[in-house]
């Protein structure tokens, strides 16, 4: 997959250029969780896996990381991929009813998730431009991707503000 182009610069008369691979592709899969704590305070977290995509285990290991930094009741709002729906993931949600409680979003309902929102802004804004050689560079760029995103505050709460569901908080 090539880059995300943007604008870029280059001296007056230079057409600027990307080099990539062209028949290499090297990727690194992201999950993320956006939480919204009692106190109105967002936090996202990530978990990165380098030249893999997250399966149903992959993603039952995220879930108990989760678990185990979220303190309160967790209620899971997610799409309908079929690891979010398939073993092992069901069974665990199942025999942990009290911990955490997911909720399917519709079948193709992007503008309803606010992590969508998350990735298009991590693809348009930290790793536009980028064309790694090695997946070490990948790796790099990626997690401090997902860091600056995680730290902006005002940026998180941009992301629930504009999805097209309501997050409140009984």
């Amino acid at each position: 997959m090539g880059p995300v182009v943007r604008r870029s610069w280059a001296p007056r008369g230079h057409t600027p250029v990307l080099r990539q691979r062209g028949r290499y592709r090297i990727n690194v899969s992201v999950i993320a969780a956006l939480i919204v704590t009692p106190r109105r305070r967002v936090r996202a977290y990530f978990s990165l896996l380098p030249g893999a995509s997250f399966d149903g285990e992959h993603i039952l290991t995220f879930l108990k990381q989760l678990c185990r930094a979220v303190r309160a009741p967790i209620e899971l709002v997610w799409d309908r991929l079929n690891a979010h729906r398939g073993q092992p993931v069901k069974g665990w949600l199942e025999r942990n009813p009290h911990r955490i409680r997911a909720t399917l979003l519709p079948p193709y309902a992007p503008e309803l998730n606010p992590v969508e929102l998350i990735w298009g802004y991590a693809k348009t804004n930290c790793l536009a431009n980028f064309t790694p050689h090695e997946l070490d560079e990948l790796i790099d760029q990626t997690h401090f991707a997902t860091q600056t995103i995680r730290a902006d505050h005002a940026l998180l709460e941009s992301f629930l503000q504009h999805c097209a569901l309501s997050f409140c908080l009984k």
